[in-house]
């Protein structure tokens, strides 16, 4: 029997190794410490499997080089260094290791929060390297009563929040991608408004990074939060905009900050770095033995049932077998999972159905496109890593209720998509269809007929149909220098219209607010494709 190639690009823990040496049927081959150059252009050509961590970069060259792969396993869960659509081109299944490190990342936040609530770092540095006893300048704060905010209620999250409590905190918690009973079942507030986090006296975050959640905290925010507060962030670099944080300690606004994670890493030479009230760490989050030992095992383990194709544990992606497949249906299949995606920013809130429905030859394949809708709906909501072979799973786990339906062929469109988003907040509808020219466009949007191009940033305004609103809106995004790129418009038979506007620019929350306050605003959305 042909023994299949497993690489080590980057040091895992040797247990994870031996599984590997072990198992009679694979060839391992630990590669740590060959120079990459060497690594890519002789050693990942032989490769089956390839399992990194954050040293290699899995991008075009490595991915060209990679003639014989069949997986890649990133043991960690990020996977900002791979190259994922890359890898599906050529039929790479991309996996990754999300829950091995979850206990380190909790057990770090605690710390930072400690520390910086004691001032710890620096009265240890004091005494240790400054030999210097002066226990009258380091009078610190207790945690017993102190109102925490806790900013995405997760796997990591919710157990921060578990341990604050221990410690007799009040605990509020904000995640509107969750059922509130989550948080309220655990004796904790669970809020809606964002400003309620705002008012706590120590804030930590634990989000996934995207476009809603890239630099959450700003001047604005910090601006609304009391004196002195605490602010932790052992999740990801830019949730909390490190200039506005900056300027924040810097005037004491910001009494202490506990921070992991940066903008740019390695942060040796990062502006925060300059302030004394700010516990820093170069990003130990998955840094405990236990859990390096959980990545080392786990993705031994994922490499190997890859490389005998037996599994595909945690896989970010499925290459599509485009010979079983017509050509037309992968531009739907991704159609559908971009709607999913928008539809999850135009309605931020607990997801509980939701439904697919195909009309024209498309109905045929309308199964795995639920499957591309989901993951396109939940990937903005979920702390989980959604993919194609988790997102019915996990579903099933949230309670989101998953339908698809083939449908008679519709009398105008050759092939026409509709997806129906249901949340804790309301109903979302859009049908798109795919023209000639190949460029994917919206059909409808809850009742209102209209066509636009699915791409880009987008406002969706929707107003009583009154004269003026089209000169306020233009005179508003103006005001605030951004450019229209395409406006199309609807009516129904209600005297409402809506307005789809895709924009040149990013939109502030400024300007969408003012918008809001528009007298004809009925509601207003921004979405990012």
């Amino acid at each position: 029997m042909k023994k299949h190639t497993v690489v080590v690009c980057d040091h895992i823990h040797k247990a994870g190794l031996e599984m590997l040496q072990n198992d009679e049927n694979i060839n391992f081959v630990m590669a740590a410490d060959v120079d990459k150059t060497e690594l890519v252009e002789k050693i990942i050509p032989t490769a089956d499997v390839a399992i990194t961590r954050s040293s290699t970069d899995v991008d075009a060259k490595f991915i060209k080089n990679a003639k014989n792969m069949k997986a890649i396993v990133r043991a960690g869960v990020g996977v900002d260094n791979v190259d994922i659509p890359g890898c599906s081109k050529e039929g790479i299944i991309v996996m990754n290791v999300p829950t091995a490190n979850t206990i380190a990342a909790v057990e770090l936040t605690m710390t930072h929060m400690l520390s910086c609530m004691r001032m710890f770092p620096y009265s240890h540095d004091h005494l240790k390297n400054q030999r210097i006893w002066k226990r009258e300048k380091w009078y610190g704060y207790e945690m017993k009563g102190k109102k925490l905010g806790v900013i995405g209620f997760g796997n990591i999250g919710s157990r921060v929040a578990k341990r604050a409590q221990s410690f007799e905190m009040d605990i509020v918690a904000y995640d509107p991608y969750i059922h509130p009973s989550k948080v309220t079942d655990c004796d904790m507030t669970y809020t809606k408004e964002f400003e309620d986090i705002l008012s706590c006296d120590i804030i930590t975050i634990h989000t996934p990074k995207n476009q809603e959640t890239l630099d959450i905290i700003g001047e604005a925010e910090i601006a609304k939060m009391k004196d002195g507060v605490v602010l932790i962030n052992c999740a990801r670099g830019g949730l909390y905009n490190e200039k506005a944080l900056f300027n924040g300690l810097k005037s004491k606004k910001i009494r202490f900050a506990g921070i992991d994670v940066f903008n740019k890493e390695p942060a040796t030479d990062n502006p925060l770095l300059e302030l004394d009230n700010i516990c820093v760490s170069p990003h130990l989050g998955a840094n405990t033995f236990e859990s390096q030992y959980n990545i080392g095992t786990q993705a031994a383990e994922n490499a190997m049932e890859a490389a005998k194709g037996i599994a595909y544990p945690h896989a970010m992606n499925l290459p599509i077998d485009e010979s079983k497949i017509p050509s037309f249906v992968k531009p739907f299949l991704e159609m559908g999972q971009k709607i999913g995606f928008l539809e999850s920013q135009m309605n931020k809130s607990q997801i509980i159905a939701i439904k697919v429905s195909g009309h024209g030859e498309i109905a045929n394949y309308v199964d795995s496109l639920s499957t591309f809708v989901a993951v396109g709906a939940m990937s903005q909501s979920s702390d989980d890593t959604i993919n194609y072979v988790n997102a019915e799973f996990v579903a099933k786990e949230k309670g989101i209720k998953i339908v698809s339906e083939a449908l008679s062929d519709s009398l105008v469109f050759k092939n026409l998509i509709t997806i129906k988003l249901t949340t804790s907040e309301g109903i979302t509808t859009i049908s798109a269809t795919i023209f000639d020219d190949g460029v994917m466009r919206i059909t409808a949007i809850d009742g209102f007929d209209i066509e636009v191009a699915l791409k880009g940033d987008m406002i969706l305004f929707k107003n009583s149909d009154i004269p003026g609103v089209i000169g306020n809106i233009g005179s508003t995004l103006a005001k605030y220098n951004v450019n229209i790129a395409d406006f199309s418009l609807a009516r129904n038979s209600e005297s409402q219209a809506l307005a789809v506007i895709l924009v040149d620019d990013v939109v502030n929350d400024v300007t969408l607010n003012e918008l809001a306050s528009l007298d004809a605003c009925i509601s207003v959305n921004y979405a990012r494709l």
